[in-house]
């Protein structure tokens, strides 16, 4: 066997190679040829485009992907004929050498949305609503919508656990329509108010403000609702209700500020243990049981810790993110 290349012969940081490591995506190409010990070293050059290729969207070289992995970038390399053949974890030790990882993602927020005084003084006002000591005439409710609540009942009974066997769904499902569920929870309680609707307008959502307006005893003078900014919520209709009713103060968060809306982590509650089986016969007893488990709920209600500390965490990072 002849021997191998002296690698330090590669610019440091080039070689094709990289350090010894594993890329861990995607398993290996099984019509891949085995390669003779004194091919297994490429030169700078093969580092140099395949670095380049990793920092492209593949749909810009061709390729109809989202996102490249080590499998894909080894294909690539074949069809544009640089290499002969390469393996994945050879196509993964060169990332890991240039630190790439173009498999992962981030989401990040375009700078054209403000994160100015103003939304930072919007922010620090949701704040001291959660937090401060509320006078005995107010209450606050964070208020939102899940929408498109299916009852997908099953083609065959859903099967309970038994000793060594979990529950058994069938996989078939029928489509039996959709709700939406309006629902105002109460910070300092944990109370739930919740209403189901076939449509999501604004004559649904002043029917559900009805609700709470019977509801929430009269010596409640101040009821604070935070709410998304969806038009829906500012419409004619909603304006000229609120002008009637004085008691009732909105307060928007800023736009991609759903976090701060504490009926979502309500809702997340409901997702898990209530709808990750969707198996209901039709939207009356898909209502109905959302409505029982609002019931159920409010027998053991609890609120949410939320305190300045974590908000004041999240705006560092803003913060930060500005200052880089």
């Amino acid at each position: 066997m002849p021997p191998r290349p002296d690698r330090s012969a590669y610019a440091s940081g080039m070689c094709a190679n990289g350090p010894s490591g594993s890329c861990g995506k995607g398993p290996p190409d099984s019509t891949r040829l085995p390669v003779p010990a004194a091919r297994r070293f490429f030169p700078p050059a093969v580092a140099v485009h395949l670095v380049k290729m990793a920092c492209e969207r593949p749909d810009r070289l061709g390729r109809s992907l989202s996102q490249w992995d080590c499998v894909e970038l080894g294909r690539k390399l074949v069809a544009d004929g640089v290499v002969p053949h390469i393996s994945p974890q050879t196509v993964g030790r060169i990332l890991q050498d240039h630190r790439l990882k173009p498999w992962r993602q981030h989401l990040w927020l375009s700078p054209d949305v403000p994160r100015d005084t103003a939304f930072v003084a919007c922010v620090e006002h949701l704040v001291d609503l959660y937090t401060r000591p509320l006078a005995a005439d107010e209450v606050v409710l964070c208020v939102d919508e899940k929408t498109s609540l299916q009852p997908r009942p099953r083609l065959s009974p859903t099967l309970p656990a038994q000793p060594g066997r979990p529950v058994r769904v069938e996989h078939e499902y029928q489509r039996k329509g959709a709700l939406n569920l309006f629902a105002a929870f109460d910070t300092r309680r944990g109370k739930v108010y919740a209403r189901t609707a076939e449509r999501k307008r604004q004559v649904e959502f002043l029917a559900f403000l009805e609700q709470l307006d019977r509801e929430i005893p009269a010596e409640k003078t101040t009821i604070h609702v935070v709410l998304d900014n969806l038009p829906m919520h500012k419409g004619q209709q909603v304006r000229a209700w609120l002008a009637r009713h004085p008691r009732f103060v909105f307060h928007h968060p800023p736009v991609h500020c759903s976090w701060m809306n504490q009926v979502e982590q309500w809702f997340s509650i409901l997702q898990r243990k209530r709808l990750v089986i969707a198996d209901f016969a039709d939207k009356a007893m898909l209502a109905e049981r959302l409505l029982t488990f609002v019931l159920q709920w409010n027998e053991h209600a609890h609120p949410f810790h939320w305190s300045t500390k974590s908000a004041a965490k999240v705006m560092a990072k803003c913060q930060l993110s500005q200052a880089a």
